[in-house]
Formats: structure tokens, sequence, C-alpha cells
């Protein structure tokens, strides 16, 4: 061989392996980038192309694909919108996806790898490619309960089943219109996607797994309860100075209780009388007795700092570590800088009612194939168990009497002919600042159906300075009334 034909041989091959690791790059290595890169115009109709699956609760579509006359095929429709928006979330040609429609794309739009036989036999049929149907664990008369009883408030509603995990209603408002990002007019997704962006109330956060966390307050006194007697440190008959303020130590500030006065009229107060009356001062005490490690402990076990696919991802609640004593002493009600989401609340008080069992929630029922059948379904998932059942049996008393008992700081949550266990919270959000109010609880409390968090924001608004038990327990209750009425 001469050299020109040998210099010749030599380019080419240099060139076919170019070609070769290139094309080796694209196909493996950035396929998943260029798929979901906005600009690839081919990807987003097919995305259009395939009938999208539906959403359904109860079996009745929330979210559905519809036929229409235009280049993309297929309309995104939302007939409920409002009430859905925090679950469903939306499907847009250029703002991306969120809630549901986000985190089960893949399914959906009949993508997933799961759905590769079904994709073979459209492509060798000829028929047009489905996605599958998603059936969450949602029970649209609980939801409908949630979403009338906040109003116009501003706030969340989460219910669970405490046994399962499923979660029974997740409400966040103000909610907003899905329907005006799904339209195939460009201009018009962006105009209303930046109107939403800008809006001050918010529409678009997820208040219920996400967004600004709130503040707890004294619903976080359940996790300092169950810390307290779960380590067999003290008992609820434990006492503790009963003074009407009290100065956190090394520091100017001074706290009080709800009432500005004394928890109570004895000299001591025990855990049990301070739990069901709400009392900060008492709370401080024993968490500093406790210490920030044993807190620490039990906020973890409790699921603080994990974040959870329900199936979108949640933000993780946060228990703040490094604590000098005055910080620790304002931790163990709730402030300071503990934050959370109202779906770590009612996991919490979830794992109380049973048992002491930690479930996975979850809003994924089942994923159902075109020909409906089940291509996944959802199965109870243990986490953990951060209390005994003894000590969840002992906290559950303690909640039933927050609840029923003639002095009860959670009263306005009580039913009728029904034992409900539950928490009200009223926390801080700085000088001048409203209050952001809580109920959690559950019931039956000797046979739970459900657990509920409901947080509402800026003391309910409009001027108004309203408390956990006058604002959010009566809100828990319309809806733990739905659920037992079912």
């Amino acid at each position: 061989m001469n050299k020109e034909l040998r210099r010749v041989s030599v380019v080419a091959l240099a060139m076919f392996l170019a070609l070769f690791v290139s094309t080796s790059v694209i196909q493996v290595f950035a396929v998943d980038a260029l798929s979901d890169d906005e600009r690839n115009r081919r990807t987003v109709l097919e995305s259009y192309s395939a009938q999208r699956g539906q959403i359904l609760v109860d079996g009745v579509a929330v979210a559905e694909s519809t036929p229409v006359d235009d280049e993309y095929r297929f309309l995104r429709v939302y007939p409920q919108p409002e009430l859905y928006s925090s679950i469903t979330g939306y499907f847009t040609l250029n703002q991306g996806s969120t809630g549901v429609e986000g985190a089960l794309n893949e399914f959906l739009a009949g993508q997933a790898n799961e759905q590769f036989l079904d994709q073979l036999n459209a492509l060798v049929t000829g028929q047009p490619p489905q996605g599958a149907s998603v059936e969450l664990t949602v029970d649209p008369v609980v939801q409908q309960a949630a979403r009338d009883a906040l109003g116009d408030l501003s706030g969340s509603v989460v219910a669970i089943d405490p046994v399962t995990g499923e979660i029974l209603a997740m409400v966040s408002t103000p909610g907003y219109d899905p329907n005006l990002l799904a339209s195939h007019d460009t201009a018009s997704v962006l105009q209303s996607y930046d109107a939403l962006i800008a809006d001050p109330n918010a529409p678009l956060q997820n208040r219920a797994i996400g967004g600004d966390l709130y503040f707890p307050g004294s619903v976080f006194k359940i996790l300092v309860a169950a810390a307290a007697i779960d380590s067999g440190a003290f008992t609820p008959a434990d006492a503790f100075p009963n003074p009407a303020s009290l100065q956190l130590p090394q520091s100017t500030n001074v706290i009080s209780n709800a009432s500005r006065g004394t928890c109570g009229p004895g000299e001591t107060v025990t855990i049990a009388d301070a739990l069901r009356l709400s009392c900060n001062i008492p709370f401080a005490e024993l968490g500093l007795e406790l210490g920030e490690e044993t807190l620490a402990e039990y906020a973890e076990g409790f699921g603080f700092g994990e974040s959870y696919d329900i199936p979108m991802g949640t933000t993780a609640s946060s228990f703040p570590t490094g604590l000098d004593d005055a910080q620790l002493m304002l931790s163990s009600f709730g402030q300071f800088d503990v934050r959370v989401t109202p779906l770590q609340i009612a996991m919490m008080t979830g794992a109380v009612a049973n048992g002491g069992n930690l479930m996975q929630p979850t809003l994924v029922e089942s994923i159902l194939a075109p020909d409906l059948s089940t291509i996944e379904a959802s199965q109870p998932t243990l986490l953990g168990q951060p209390i005994s059942g003894s000590t969840a049996a002992t906290l559950t008393e303690l909640l039933v009497d927050g609840v029923s008992a003639p002095d009860a700081a959670a009263s306005n949550a009580r039913i009728d002919g029904v034992e409900v266990a539950g928490k009200t919270g009223t926390a801080e959000n700085g000088a001048d600042e409203p209050f952001t109010l809580w109920f959690t609880g559950f019931a039956p409390a000797d046979d739970p159906q459900v657990a509920i968090a409901v947080v509402v924001e800026d003391g309910g608004g409009q001027g108004q300075s309203g408390s956990g038990n006058t604002l959010a327990a009566p809100i828990a209750k319309q809806v733990l009334e739905a659920v037992l009425n079912r």
C-alpha cells in the first residue's frame, strides 16, 4: 500500500471513529438532555401526538386529553381545575410540568420502560400510541369538603389514612386554573404563567408539600411530648415550674403562654395538663431537660429532614441544630427555626394514630394501561417506628383530652358521638406579623380512619387575628366529618 493510500485510509478511519464516538455520545449520554430541551420541537410534537393518559379520582377524570384540530392533536383539559390543581399540577408547551403531570410524565405519555410492549405493539400495528392513566388515592368527597372548609383563606389541608399512608385530600389555597397553561397558544400560556408568578398570593405554590415552610407552633408539642414519654425520661404526670413568664437563659427574651398567665392554677403543671392547655413555658422547660440530641433524634424518626415522592417530591421539614439553651427552649414549642409542611405534620400525627408506625404517604393508588390492566399498584410502605405502641396509646389519650376536656385548647374540633384526638397551634412569625394557625389530629381515636393537618396563613387574613382553635379546628372538623360520613 503506497503512502498516499495509507494516509487516506487513516483519515477515513479517524473520521469513522469520530462519527462513532459522537453518535454514541448523542444516542447514549446526551439523549435525556436533548429530549428535555424545550427547543427540541420534534420531542414536543411527539409528546402531544400520543393521547396522554387520564388522571383519575374515583374513576372520574380530573385531567384528560381531548382531540383538537391542530398540529398537536390533543389538548390537556382539567374539568375541576382549582379543586385539584395542587395535585394534578399542569402540563404545558413551554413551562414544563408540575404535580402528578410532571412526576409521572413518562407513564402518562406512554414512554415509561414498563410500557415498552405497548410501545412496540403500537409501532407494529400502526395504532396511535396511548399513555397510561393514574388512579389517585384521593376521595372526591373529602377533597371537596377540605376545599369548601378553607373557603377564601390561604393555607392547606392534608388528610391521610394513617394505616396505609394514602392521601385522601390535599388542598392548597389559593389554587389556580391549569387550563390556562395547557393552551396551545404559546403567547397566551406565557402571559398566564407570568401573571401567576407575579401574583403576591403565590397560587402556584403547593403549600401542602413545599414553598415557604411554616413554623409549626404548638402542634410541635406532640413530638416533644412523644420524645419525653418514649425516651423513658418523663411520664405525663411529671411536673414543671409554672410561672406566667420566663426569661430565657443568656437572653433578654421573655416567653409567655398564650393566655399571658400561668398554665392552670398551681405552682407546677404536668406535661399532660400543659399539652391539653397548650402552654409554652412548660414545654420550653421540658425541651431544655430533654436536650437537642434527643429532640433531633425523634424529629428524624418522624420524618424531618427527608423528602418524599408522593409521587412529586416534597420539601423536607427541618429541626435546627447547634442550638444554645434559649434557642432550644423556643424550638421546643415550635418556634425559633423549626420549619414544616402540612404533610409532615399529618404524617407525624398519623404515626401516633397508627400505633407508632410511620407510613410512606402517596397519592397514587394504581397506574393503568390503556386496556385497564394494572402496570403498578401502590402497597403500604412502613418508613419506621419513631415511637412505641404504648407511647402512641398514651399520646392518644392526651390528645383526646386536648379536644374533649372542658378546658381543652382544641375544643372546636369536637364531633358528637366520636372521640377526636387533636392539637391546635398558633405560631408567631415575627413582631407585628400575623400568626400561622394550625390544627392536627385524627378520628375516631379508638379506630383511626383519618389523620389531618390544617394550616391557615396570616391569622385568617383581612385583619383577622384568629387562633388555631377558632379557625383551623373547625376546618378540620368539617373534613373529619366528611371522612366519617362516607
